[in-house]
């Protein structure tokens, strides 16, 4: 591949992110989500470090999503018929999704749960 400008570069980066966003139901399931705990956080006026922690975990999120469909797309183009052995590796990538997202939306509790207890009253 030809080395090729910054801007270039950056404009093939957009486009990925375009593609994931059109493209992948769980990347705009994780965006919509990320919205609103951003939103969550605001009203509930957390901590400048909880809300940078949770913004990490957004960004974490939405990168590992990326990383998992240029994986299975890559995949795809390797195979393109079915293959045991790329059904597990398929396989283990979404599970690795799942696990990174149950892991952020544990983070996404434990910084939120307790603001919004104690906002409503029950602590």
């Amino acid at each position: 591949m030809k080395n090729q400008s910054w801007w270039q570069s950056f404009k093939n980066a957009i486009n990925g992110l375009v593609f994931a966003f059109k493209t992948q139901r769980n990347f705009k399931v994780h965006l919509v989500i990320s919205f609103l705990v951003l939103i969550f956080s605001l009203w509930l006026l957390i901590s400048l470090e909880k809300f940078l922690f949770l913004l990490l975990a957004i960004f974490l999120g939405l990168t590992a999503e990326m990383a998992n469909t240029a994986f299975e797309k890559t995949l795809d183009v390797v195979n393109g018929s079915y293959n045991p052995k790329i059904k597990i590796a398929k396989d283990v990538a979404a599970g690795m999704m799942l696990l990174m997202a149950v892991g952020l939306a544990l983070i996404g509790l434990l910084i939120l749960l307790p603001p919004f207890l104690a906002k409503i009253g029950f602590r």
